[in-house]
């Protein structure tokens, strides 16, 4: 009888995977996990990028509940149908001219049919899934040598063009200094570094983490050096409605470059998880933008971006592209949906003047103008890292390690606390 040699049966072969490299932690995520587990009752959460109420809770928008209610009652049995690969056309419509401007009362009709022949759009996984879409559609067709991002910008930037093996170089974005704009730093990188076919990265409005955005001028000037350069500008507009709580005065850059003469070709990532609160529902379309010389060229380039959704993921989710449609197709709706927007946004306003209110009333070392100069969802806090560390450790106020606070995460009830926590931290670091 054959006998096994025990000893080499125990030993198992080594795994085709023990030599993947340590992946890095989403850091927004796992602060949110430790926030939850914190049991501290005075604890605040500034980490996540959501909306919040006075309470912190989550805030279904008005108008999304009342589509959801219509969808209820009406018990389409087509609800959970698939959709085409491009998406539900009637929801790209408006996502379109919603990022575009078009539709207006008094527009030139003609002339819009025309302008919107040079848009591919297709429903995407939310923005991240749209950011992605542009990634992978511009890294195998388009080639480019760089992909120019803000320094800082949203960590997943940094992710999704690292998987496209695009190289990523940055241009100076924020001042430490002057809590601002970094305006002649962006522009001299670009104009000495960027070469022709580099894909500039853009924050739309309400810049992530920075809460800073060029103003029209500065705009127009950056518009004009991607002309000059042949530089391929990628919007990312995760925030429409957020900054200043209208959709129309967010979108302005993108208008602008779209509306160029003679035509730039470029592209937007559109996500409907903040302005429509269906973080969850992953809802969102990415617009690629041709220069119009050839009419076929559009057509070509949407049954390239639906040839990679079909090999990714099929097709966009159904739920929160239906209700998006709803709304924005519905002028009682949208009018209604405006209204929702205007809350939001006046009350991370409110909340970004009442800590501003109680830093002056504190006399905390330091200027902290910088905190009502920002819009959107996010302040750039200027608190160093140290600091950070110890209002999460002492005070377990959750903020991400560059000092970016969630606006949103502020209450009346919570904002004199985390002011007398940052004046804490600010004194002991001048007192040594």
């Amino acid at each position: 009888m054959l006998i096994q040699d025990q000893s080499a049966k125990s030993t198992p072969k080594a795994s085709s995977f023990s030599n993947l490299p340590d992946a890095p932690v989403d850091e927004i995520f796992s602060l949110n996990h430790a926030y939850v587990a914190d049991p501290n009752p005075n604890k605040v959460n500034l980490s996540l990028g959501v909306y919040r109420t006075e309470e912190g809770q989550p805030w279904p928008l008005a108008s999304v509940e009342q589509v959801e209610q219509e969808l209820y009652t009406q018990n389409d049995p087509a609800r959970h149908e698939y959709l085409p690969i491009e998406g539900d056309s009637v929801f790209l419509g408006h996502a379109r001219d919603l990022m575009f401007g078009f539709n207006k009362r008094n527009a030139d009709v003609g002339k819009e049919l025309e302008a919107k022949k040079r848009i591919a759009s297709v429903q995407s996984i939310s923005g991240t899934g749209a950011n992605h879409l542009g990634a992978a559609f511009l890294a195998h067709h388009f080639k480019p040598k760089h992909v120019w991002v803000s320094i800082p910008t949203w960590a997943n930037h940094h992710t999704i063009w690292e998987l496209q093996g695009i190289e990523r170089k940055g241009y100076p974005y924020f001042d430490a200094a002057t809590c601002a704009f970094n305006f002649d730093g962006a522009i001299a990188a670009l104009e000495n570094e960027a070469v022709e076919g580099d894909v500039i990265l853009l924050h739309a409005c309400a810049h992530n983490p920075t809460g800073v955005d060029p103003s029209k001028e500065q705009w127009k000037k950056i518009a004009e050096l991607c002309q000059r350069k042949r530089l391929f500008p990628f919007f990312d507009s995760a925030y429409q409605g957020f900054a200043s709580g209208s959709a129309d005065e967010d979108a302005w850059a993108v208008r602008y470059f779209f509306n160029l003469s003679p035509p730039l070709e470029m592209c937007v990532a559109q996500s409907f998880s903040k302005n429509f609160g269906l973080y969850g529902h992953r809802t969102g379309a990415f617009h690629l933008v041709t220069n119009g010389a050839n009419p076929t060229e559009t057509e070509l380039v949407r049954k390239n971006l639906c040839h990679i959704i079909r090999g990714e993921y099929s097709m966009g989710p159904r739920y929160g592209s239906t209700i998006v449609k709803r709304v924005l197709g519905d002028e009682t709706l949208r009018a209604q949906w405006q209204d929702d927007l205007t809350v939001m946004s006046s009350r991370i306003k409110r909340m970004r003047q009442a800590l501003y209110d109680e830093l002056k009333r504190l006399n905390t070392p330091g200027s902290w103008e910088h905190i009502i100069n920002q819009n959107g969802m996010f302040s750039y806090t200027g608190l160093t890292l140290k600091q950070v560390l110890t209002l999460r450790d002492e005070f377990h106020i959750y903020l991400l390690k560059s000092g970016r606070a969630s606006v949103s995460g502020f209450s009346e009830k919570n904002v004199a606390y985390v002011a007398q926590a940052i004046d804490n931290v600010v004194r002991r670091d001048i007192q040594g």
